[in-house]
């Protein structure tokens, strides 16, 4: 009964969609408020039954209910409860339902909070938003129903995929799709603007906290993605360039350009045109994202469908979408005003050549992700596109933005002075020297240029301090004086600073793990000790245990830096009866910033066991810069000015109006 109560409510949800699509929309072109009003109220509604069906595929999964088709493929009884609940996204159907369900919470939210709005503008938006959900409704419906039954059902589940038994996986789905489908706001503000032919800078106000949030979830699903995989699969990489990592990318650098560029056309009024189509292909980013991993054309850990119809389907929404998007773009935007003029030498000019550069590096790796793909789909020849192609064009296309990165926030708008801006620089050029001349001292005859990126990531994380010190006049003025300028400071001012500080941070990691870590792979014996760097790590020996739903080979090593005993790690394998599968746990000692990384390999006839031991300096920075730029957002978007959003027109008092002459 719980299964049918699911289905029935996704099919109202379908419902309420579909009305939610046609009448404020035609309310807007009519300019009724009471067909306008009808949004509102159905994307609460529609939020609900979709909230409704998601609980109900959780509850079959809690009560391990094998009857349905979906908890019997990826449950088991023995599974722990956090599992069996996070089991719901954990596979194709389930992860399309998460998807649904946080793109109508999306809209309910618009609903509640877009009062500021203008009624046509917000009764467009939500249209917009049900045809998307209409469309993913009916795919779920279609080809990827979750409430299946089974005639006769099974006395045990299949469990879920074990390398997805993680708390990882646990965060990871949920903070992605907030970032994925938090886009389709942003793409339905700019659809509803080109169906209204117009935009302005209130325009930009509206969009930039739903693309600001968007963007957040997405930096953390980013990074706990890399996490995840560098600490669960066992290889001891962080970002491998697979296709399913771009596809998580490539949105996320469209819609870092999308925010920059809103904010100009807020400020000057300028690029209105090109922020409209940032709105647009941040979304289409996500959906192709959506395709690559949920169609089956890929093979990976994430890619749950198999089903050929299934990626015809989506790749119908992909053409609906993007496909009328763009043409809705190249038929309306010829007829808006380009806004503002500016000098290329100004705050204007640096945000350009960010979104410059971030556009060309997405489009880099678009060609390079799908390039294989379609080759191999029109001629049959298949081609490896890796990391040395993506090392050879990512990077040298941020390099430049990284250095022009502290520029941005020093310069004036309109019009700045270079020259200027340079001068207050010279302490963060002068720690990023030194960095450099440090780092040549430390490790000579090692990787040349490895010290310029050190001192590249100094630059850029002194040039975000170097803001937050001229505002407050710091060194300048009395402590207590800065102080309270720095309090009273715009909290956005210090989300930029935030953001681009962490942005460093996370170069610095990548820059000392990539060029300065090292790897050992040896068989050892118990009793035997193997040494990496200061490190000796002695085999102490093997131990069997049992899990919930698993038996696990521990392998114990104590872990010594001379004579001191620093900890012991445990890596380990397990075995999942149900799923005739195992996995390899990895261990990690985290020292300050720097890890220890031992990985198991297959046991020897010899009674040893093979033993991958890798040292990381300075990585856990890698994924802190990426908390640190979502603080940096967080703190932007608790700005007052962007919670207010646009203010609206000033009524005239009624004294007056009653004044105003007849015509």
């Amino acid at each position: 009964m719980i299964a049918e109560i699911g289905h029935y409510a996704l099919v109202l949800a379908l419902g309420l969609a579909l009305i939610q699509a046609v009448i404020p929309i035609a309310g807007a072109r009519l300019r009724d408020d009471t067909l306008m009003g009808v949004a509102g109220p159905t994307a609460l509604a529609q939020l609900v039954f979709v909230a409704l069906a998601f609980a109900a595929l959780a509850a079959c999964y809690v009560i391990s209910d094998f009857s349905v088709v979906n908890v019997f493929e990826n449950s088991h009884s023995a599974k722990p409860l956090l599992y069996k609940i996070t089991g719901v996204w954990g596979n194709h159907e389930g992860s399309m339902l998460l998807w649904v369900l946080i793109l109508a919470l999306f809209g309910a939210l618009v609903a509640l909070f877009g009062g500021n709005l203008p009624a046509p503008l917000k009764a467009n938006v939500l249209g917009v938003q049900a045809w998307i959900a209409a469309a993913f409704y009916l795919f779920i419906l279609a080809t990827s129903n979750p409430f299946l039954r089974l005639a006769e059902p099974p006395l045990e589940g299949r469990d879920l995929n074990p390398i997805l038994q993680d708390i990882g996986l646990a965060v990871h789905p949920p903070l992605l799709y907030l970032g994925y489908v938090g886009f389709s706001i942003a793409f339905s503000f700019a659809i509803a603007a080109l169906i209204e032919g117009r935009i302005d800078a209130a325009w930009a106000r509206w969009v930039r906290p739903w693309t600001l949030a968007a963007w957040m979830f997405l930096t953390l699903g980013v990074a706990m993605g890399s996490y995840w995989a560098y600490y669960e699969l066992g290889w001891g990489g962080w970002w491998f360039w697979d296709p399913v990592e771009n596809a998580s990318l490539m949105p996320w650098l469209a819609g870092t350009a999308l925010l920059h560029s809103a904010v100009v056309m807020e400020k000057r009024n300028a690029l209105k045109i090109w922020t409209i189509l940032l709105a647009i292909l941040a979304f289409s980013l996500s959906l192709i994202g959506t395709f690559l991993v949920r169609s089956g054309v890929l093979t990976s850990v994430h890619t749950f469908a198999s089903d050929p119809s299934r990626g015809v389907f989506i790749l119908m929404i992909l053409v609906l979408f993007i496909g009328g998007g763009l043409a809705l773009y190249a038929w309306r935007a010829p007829a808006l005003k380009q806004g503002g003029l500016f000098a290329p030498i100004s705050r204007e000019g640096t945000l350009v050549f960010n979104n410059l550069f971030l556009t060309t590096a997405c489009a880099t790796i678009f060609v390079g992700t799908l390039y294989p793909l379609a080759l191999e789909a029109f001629t049959g020849d298949q081609i490896s596109v890796g990391a040395p192609f993506f090392n050879l064009t990512f990077g040298p296309l941020f390099i430049p933005l990284l250095l022009v990165m502290p520029f941005g926030p020093l310069m004036a708008w309109k019009r700045g002075d270079i020259l200027g801006v340079a001068q207050r620089l010279y302490a963060a050029a002068g720690v990023a020297v030194i960095g450099v001349a440090v780092t040549f001292a430390l490790t000579y005859g090692g990787p040349v240029l490895a010290p310029f990126g050190i001192g590249l990531a100094l630059f850029v994380m002194m040039g975000a301090l170097t803001d937050i010190f001229e505002r407050s006049g710091l060194m300048r003025v009395p402590f207590a004086t800065a102080i309270r300028r720095a309090v009273g400071m715009p909290r956005s001012a210090w989300g930029t600073a935030f953001a681009h500080f962490g942005l460093g941070v996370t170069l610095l990691g990548i820059v000392c793990e990539s060029n300065w870590g090292a790897e050992r792979i040896v068989a050892v014996k118990p009793n035997e000790t193997v040494s990496l760097r200061s490190y000796d790590l002695t085999f102490d020996g093997m131990t069997t245990r049992q899990g919930p739903n698993y038996r696990e080979l521990t392998a114990k090593f104590t872990v010594r830096q001379g004579k001191d005993v620093v900890g012991v790690m445990e890596p380990s394998k397990r075995s999942f009866a149900a799923r005739q599968t195992s996995t390899t746990e990895a261990a990690l000692l985290t020292r300050g910033f720097s890890q220890l990384y031992l990985s198991l390999g297959d046991a020897n006839a010899d009674g040893s066991i093979a033993l991958r031991l890798y040292h990381k300096p300075l990585v856990l920075l890698i994924w802190l810069g990426a908390v640190v730029m979502m603080l940096g957002g967080a703190l932007s978007l608790s700005d007052r000015r962007l919670r207010v959003g646009a203010p609206k027109p000033a009524k005239k008092p009624a004294r007056q109006a009653e004044l105003q002459p007849a015509e």
